[in-house]
């Protein structure tokens, strides 16, 4: 199944993040929990874990665009039918 993988809130009063890097490329498997990407608030860097483990289909952003919180980042594959 494919999962929408959303920017999670990086702090109480943060809006935006900056996609820093991306540390699994389109097409390498991750695991729950590891580092999917870096992102960068007004306030601090942030490392967002991947929420499934799966295979990464798509980056829905690049690296220094400005996303809201709960904006789609990226698309994984769970490997559910």
């Amino acid at each position: 199944m494919r999962i929408t993988v959303p920017l999670p809130v990086l702090g109480d009063t943060t809006q935006t993040g900056v996609i820093n890097e991306w540390m699994v490329d389109v097409g390498e498997h991750v695991n729950a929990g590891d580092v999917l990407v870096v992102v960068e608030s007004d306030k601090a860097v942030v490392d967002v874990p991947s929420p499934v483990t799966g295979t990464v289909l798509e980056h829905l952003a690049a690296v220094e665009d400005e996303i809201e919180i709960g904006a789609p980042i990226a698309v994984i594959d769970d490997g559910a039918p």
